[in-house]
């Protein structure tokens, strides 16, 4: 059996295969090593699929956090509860890249709470530009967009019909945003609830604009540092990229790029990936 596991900082998709037909699926919190201490994530390992635990041939989790400094430490926790397994951990980029790619050579990029991106050989990561957060980066993730709204709604730049129905749905106050933002955890989170927004509005010029921006400055400040990044096909994983995917197309067309998959969760493209490997 081979169980496979794509864990952001929320939530983790766990997805158990048998060649190529699914046993078992679940969903835990995001494990996300560099939040929280091995022990916390062994409390919640252990209750995942007991009666397929010893039966578990190989494990491949792809999370966020998952840099070198902590992937042996996650490896170990794994072992602990997944006993005759051999362990693969890695970052969510590369779960992204294999599940939007698959075996094929391409740029793979993150849209979603965050953003990233990678030239992918078809199995590992060849180069990654930084994506540097949501307040040095990121650009066309939900936190940013989100961060750009309730910047232009506090200090009134957004048109006025969408100032009016940002305040009855959000009912935010400066002092609560600062708070969130500068003095409480997770505001990359909190900053992407607001791109939701953006999803009311999508006829309106302004957002139209501002999305559109924020997908030019993606580009232009990640995918073309990437050697032949208009000979190869650009690929998407994450709920930003799936629910705006027009102006991504439009913007990527108008820029020269081909656009490859735009999928919304990782885990059917790994399902995939690691299926074919299994035959």
């Amino acid at each position: 059996m081979v169980l496979i596991a794509d864990s952001g900082s929320t939530k983790t998709d766990w997805l158990l295969l048998e060649g190529e037909t699914v046993m078992a699926q679940s969903q835990t919190i995001g494990l996300n090593p560099v939040f929280l201490a091995p022990e916390q994530i062994l409390e919640n390992l252990r209750p995942l699929f007991p009666q397929w635990q010893s039966a578990v041939q190989s494990v491949y989790f792809y999370g966020a956090g998952c840099i070198p400094a902590k992937i042996e430490g996650m490896c170990r926790v794994l072992s602990q509860v997944f006993t005759e397994a051999n362990v693969e951990v890695a970052s969510d980029l590369l779960g992204a890249a294999r599940a939007a790619c698959g075996r094929e050579r391409g740029i793979a990029c993150i849209l979603g709470t965050g953003s990233n991106s990678c030239l992918y050989d078809g199995n590992a990561i060849l180069s990654n530009v930084s994506p540097l957060g949501f307040i040095l980066g990121d650009e066309g993730s939900g936190a940013v967009l989100g961060r750009l709204l309730v910047a232009d709604y506090l200090k009134h730049q957004m048109p006025e019909v969408l100032r009016e129905d940002f305040a009855a749905r959000y009912k935010i106050v400066p002092s609560e945003v600062i708070e969130r933002v500068y003095r409480q955890s997770a505001p990359n989170r909190y900053l992407a609830n607001f791109a939701r927004f953006i999803a009311y509005h999508l006829d309106n010029e302004y957002i139209q604009n501002l999305v559109d921006t924020q997908f030019m400055l993606f580009f232009t400040r990640n995918v073309m540092q990437y050697e032949g990044c208009r000979e190869l096909p650009v690929s998407f994983v994450g709920s930003v990229a799936y629910y705006l995917k027009d102006n991504l197309m439009r913007v990527a067309s108008g820029l020269g790029f081909t656009v490859g998959n735009i999928i919304q969760s990782p885990i059917e493209g790994l399902r995939r990936f690691h299926a074919a490997n299994s035959r």
